[in-house]
């Protein structure tokens, strides 16, 4: 993965984490924030402006692209790149949470 994206990316916000995680599913903006709010119990909601900026600027960046449309909405899917990414931050998530159970972690 190039240094750019890696220094926009990772760490991720936890908007933008939710974001990509459910795009390993094609799904439009609106059904990733319902997806979001159920998989936090109502404690992550994703505003229309946050959802599609950040699509937006996924988008832009290689992470995700465009895949379909269905009923006037679009359908993104995450790339090749967008899966790197998100490997690299749940691969950071997992080694925080190994740390704050004390164990030591050396990659």
């Amino acid at each position: 993965m190039e240094e750019r994206i890696r220094r926009i990316y990772v760490p991720m916000t936890e908007t933008g984490f939710y974001i990509l995680f459910c795009l390993q599913t094609p799904q439009h903006g609106y059904a990733i924030g319902q997806q979001v709010k159920e998989m936090t119990g109502n404690t992550v909601l994703i505003s229309p402006g946050t959802m599609y900026g950040t699509l937006s600027k996924m988008e832009k960046d290689g992470l995700i692209r465009f895949c379909a449309e269905e009923d006037k909405r679009k359908l993104y899917q995450i790339t090749a790149l967008g899966q790197e990414v998100l490997k690299a931050e749940i691969s950071r998530i997992e080694r925080l949470y190994r740390n704050s159970k004390g164990e030591c972690v050396h990659e």
